[in-house]
This record gives C-alpha cells, structure tokens and sequence, in this order.
C-alpha cells in the first residue's frame, strides 16, 4: 500500500512539472509574441509621424516653388500609398514576408519622393533660410533615424521570438498554438550605397 501511494505521489509530482513547464513555456511564447507586436506598433507610429509631417513639408516648399506640381503630386500620391500599405498590415500579417516586403515597398516610394522634394530646395535660397522649413527638415531628420532605430528593435524582437518557437520543446507547444515565425524587414536593393542628399 505504501509503495502504491509513493508511486501515486511521484506520477502527481511529474504530471505538476509537467504542467507548470508547459504553461510557463506557453506564457513565454506569449510574451515574446506581445513584444513583436509591440515593436511593430512602434514601427507604425514612427511611419505615421513621418506621413504627418509630408503635408506641412510640402506646404513649406510651394511656397517657394509653387511651380514645382509634378513633385508635390508625386510626393501626394507617394504619402497616400503609404497610409493605404499601413492600414493593410496588422500585427495578424506579421508572418507574411509579401506583406511586409508590399509595406516597405510603399514607403521607400515616400522615401524617394520625399528625396526629390528636398533636392528642390537647392535652387530657392529663401527656402533654405525658413525657419519653418529648417524647422521641418530637422523634424524629417529625426523621424528618419527614428525608423531605423524602431525597423532594428522590431527586427530583433521578431528574431528573438523565431528562435524561441524553433528550440525544443517551444516548438511544440508553438505548433499546438498556431505561434508562427514572423517576418523580417530587408535591406531595401541598393540600401548599401548611401543617399546623398545636397541642400
């Protein structure tokens, strides 16, 4: 009888370990999944920040070059297609490198736009001597070095939590719960050749 209630005890001890493992694992996961999603949202705000500062940007420029329609309509559309590529991803689309990479897509067409606005800046001396655009131009600066900072942290949240739902036994609680890899941001095709940008 003794022996019955020890092997009783320890099966009780085993299947406890058991489910606290499984459930600080799953938790884990859990965690790890709210921390991309986090990092995601901070990539989108930084996005959004950046697509709020075009209408004043280009306010600015044509009013020294009012001239100049085909760029500020370029610069329009480009900043539309990026509000649009945002409103299409959701933390759910994180694990669909197409959507990620359409995202991108969209708001390197801002980047060049936005580039090409600059560039006009060159041939107006006023405008490089406004203090609302100086103003601008500092504010785009830092939104820019924003991204960059906020692109990496989503890129090692994401990373960090691909390698958690591969490593036993993750990955098998992983696969029971539907946890999926999530995708990364790239390198954008001549992203090594850094832009020169002339004031």
């Amino acid at each position: 009888m003794k022996k019955v209630l020890i092997m009783f005890g320890v099966i009780i001890a085993i299947f406890v370990i058991v489910v606290v493992s499984f459930v600080g694992i799953y938790n884990s996961l859990v965690q790890s999944q709210e921390q991309v999603n986090s990092a995601w949202a901070q990539v989108e705000n930084v996005y959004q920040r950046r697509a709020d500062l075009v209408p004043n940007l280009v306010e600015t420029v044509k009013g020294y070059a009012s001239h100049e329609k085909i760029t500020f309509l370029t610069v329009t559309e480009a900043r539309g297609k990026a509000i649009a590529a945002s409103k299409n991803i959701t933390v759910d689309d994180l694990d669909d490198q197409a959507k990620i990479q359409a995202f991108q897509e969209a708001q390197a067409q801002l980047s060049g736009a936005l580039s090409r606005l600059l560039l006009i800046v060159e041939n107006y001396p006023d405008l490089k001597a406004s203090q609302n655009f100086l103003a601008l131009q500092s504010q785009l600066e830092g939104t820019e070095n924003r991204i960059a900072v906020e692109r990496r942290r989503f890129n090692e949240a994401a990373r960090a939590y691909n390698a958690q739902i591969r490593q036993m036994p993750a990955n098998i609680i992983a696969g029971m719960f539907g946890f999926k890899a999530k995708a990364y941001f790239r390198a954008e095709e001549g992203s090594e050749v850094a832009p020169k940008v002339k004031f």
